[in-house]
């Protein structure tokens, strides 16, 4: 991988880890579109590391709801009201919303790895992505805020994360569509996504830095690796900030429409090449 590669990624996550149209299926259909030869276990821990840069984009973003957060959860334990605050309320859901995904990810390493060296499968489920945003848009009643949030939709929203495990399948797309689909305002739902995004790239990452450690010759893919991770950092926050704005007053008809065009095409290109 070249720095020009590293940082055209870095670039890619950036932009589509917190939009709607699967950052993992960019990793995956990018390299392949440019018809670019990447050494796929080297590829596999860029992808996850890199994805560091937009969790520390997204703490930058929230760390002062991340503080209040905090504070709310610690302040509620030992007076034994947990649940009572809003904003505690809101941290142990995040947590609860994280558990079907890790738990998925933990039983499923293989396969997900596997599933990062196909282009052809990568695109399928990015247009089952598309569908996703389109039904989710058309069948939901946009009608709640976060401070209504249960236990219940932490859980219904945590298992449509568990679908984004593998590339096509958008995390912030599912998330949001899940968050939707318990009659969750967009912007509320999409604040919820980012939130939950942050323990499970955190488990993440630090699972793939144990895999960092197995790769020969790390040293000399550091440089390369640090690129792509300031290129995320910096373009994942204002990805955050426009996409928080976008959907105040916007749908996620667009995004599907793009998930639908980037699909086709590339199964069209995969078929001809």
């Amino acid at each position: 991988m070249t720095l020009f590669q590293s940082l055209l990624l870095g670039i890619v996550q950036g932009l589509t880890e917190f939009l709607p149209v699967s950052s993992s299926a960019h990793l995956v259909l990018v390299p392949f579109i440019l018809n670019w030869t990447l050494d796929p276990t080297k590829v596999f821990i860029f992808d996850v590391l890199v994805q560091l840069g937009t969790l520390v984009s997204v703490i930058a973003y929230f760390w002062k709801d991340l503080l209040v957060i905090f504070k709310a959860v610690i302040a509620g334990i030992p007076s034994k009201k947990p649940f009572e605050d809003p904003n505690a309320r809101l941290g142990w859901f995040t947590l609860l919303a994280t558990v079907p995904a890790g738990l998925g990810g933990l039983l499923l390493k293989s396969k997900v790895e596997a599933a990062f060296s196909s282009p052809v499968l990568t695109a399928v489920l990015l247009f089952v992505t598309a569908v996703m945003l389109t039904l989710a848009e058309i069948f939901t009643r946009r009608e709640r805020d976060l401070e209504s949030l249960t236990p219940l939709d932490a859980l219904v929203i945590g298992f449509f994360q568990l679908l984004a495990i593998f590339p096509g399948i958008s995390r912030s797309g599912a998330t949001i569509s899940g968050g939707l689909t318990r009659k969750l305002k967009r912007e509320a739902a999409a604040r919820f996504s980012f939130l939950m995004s942050i323990p499970i790239m955190l488990a993440a990452g630090l699972l793939s830095a144990l895999d960092l450690a197995k790769v020969p010759d790390v040293g000399s893919f550091l440089p390369v690796l640090s690129l792509g991770f300031f290129a995320a950092l910096g373009v994942g926050y204002l990805s955050i900030r426009w996409l928080l704005g976008f959907l105040k007053s916007r749908s996620l008809f667009p995004f599907a429409i793009y998930c639908g065009v980037v699909s086709v095409l590339t199964i069209f290109i995969a078929y001809f090449r």
